[in-house]
């Protein structure tokens, strides 16, 4: 792809802020090449949240048609595409989604609605177990009715809370760390028996660490958990330092290791991954394959923002492993898939960039 640069100038000095991320979002050759030419109506649960709204807007720009459906409780009516279908509603209402399915010719679904709070999950486990599953199953059962049999799961990593091997294959065993994770495992299991039973194809999409924004969209969480967005907020002055837990960890630096990908990269594969369902069902891992870590993260933020970052070291989190990065072979073998955005520099920037323009988020927070 062509890079045309733009300069951009933060923190008193210039930066190069590729706008082929704006190429990219907003549409081009580039985006039709890359999935073919499709007419299909896709809903997206949970479109309004961080990773399903820059979905919806590669969905668009790749001409599908698009319904969104969610409540609004963790997502931003703002981070909603203008040319999306917009339907508020709550997938623990069976009868709110029987309306979707009987007034949109849904074709295929793409299902991003979740709790997703690992440290929450741990507090609140049947939350999770119970929310999380039920909602997947309300969904699930209304597209069967409706004779619908694409599905799309956003999955995770957390599936994978003690790996034998790094980077981490499809083939790794499976143990969840937490009841989120357990939840999104039971997802797939049902996905798993209804391709037995009903013909279901499905995707089960298990990435690590989405990050990153297009132009026009990114992440705003209440409360924000992510390490990015976190050290942005400390260059904002939102924060006066950032906490790290642990630098005793088995990493060159003592710091956790993260697999960090960019939602553009994340949204691409699931479009590529809904496309190849004709072919056959299909499980992957997504990531860039290459760790950093903490100190990593903070350092080349420093360089992009030109904040200092200070930050207090303490002790381990619980259950936080030292090293998780992704295996992407199979997807990249099997549909040609490989992240445009892999570098850190980038995923920062791009990230910077989007709060740098939104400093309050979607400023529909109280």
């Amino acid at each position: 792809m062509q890079r045309w640069p733009t300069t951009v100038r933060f923190a008193g000095k210039k930066l190069l802020f590729y706008n082929f991320i704006v190429q990219f979002a907003c549409g081009s050759a580039t985006t039709n090449t890359l999935y073919g030419t499709w007419s299909m109506k896709v809903l997206v649960t949970g479109g309004a949240g961080y990773i399903g709204s820059v979905t919806v807007e590669r969905l668009i720009a790749a001409d599908f048609s698009v319904v969104v459906l969610d409540n609004l409780s963790q997502g931003h009516a703002a981070a909603i595409h203008p040319a999306a279908t917009f339907v508020e509603a709550d997938l623990q209402d069976p009868d709110a989604i029987e309306s979707v399915f009987a007034e949109h010719a849904i074709e295929a679904v793409m299902h991003f609605a979740s709790r997703t709070l690992v440290g929450e999950s741990m507090q609140k486990p049947f939350l999770y177990l119970g929310e999380n599953v039920v909602c997947g199953r309300n969904l699930l059962e209304c597209m069967l009715r409706h004779d619908v049999k694409r599905f799309v799961l956003s999955s995770t990593a957390n599936l994978f809370d003690s790996p034998e091997k790094i980077p981490i294959t499809e083939n790794e065993s499976i143990r969840p760390g937490s009841p989120y994770g357990e939840s999104k495992r039971i997802l797939e299991r049902m996905l798993y028996w209804l391709e037995q039973t009903d013909g279901l194809r499905f995707a089960a999409l298990r990435y690590f660490n989405a990050a990153g924004a297009s132009p026009d969209r990114g992440e705003d969480h209440t409360p924000e958990c992510h390490l990015i967005p976190l050290v942005l907020e400390v260059a904002l002055g939102k924060r006066e330092s950032l906490s790290i837990f642990g630098n005793d960890y088995p990493t060159p630096d003592g710091t956790c290791v993260r697999d960090y990908i960019h939602i553009s990269d994340l949204a691409d594969a699931h479009i590529l991954a809904l496309k190849a369902l004709d072919q056959g069902s299909r499980t992957y891992n997504l990531g860039n394959g290459r760790g950093f870590s903490v100190l990593e993260v903070i350092e080349t933020a420093r360089k992009i923002t030109g904040h200092a970052i200070p930050y207090e070291m303490g002790p381990r989190r619980a259950g936080d492993p030292a090293e998780l990065v992704a295996d992407s072979g199979r997807i990249t073998s099997e549909l040609g898939w490989k992240p445009q955005f892999a570098q850190l520099e980038t995923i920062i920037e791009s990230a910077w960039h989007w709060h740098r323009n939104h400093p309050n988020g979607y400023g529909d927070q109280a």
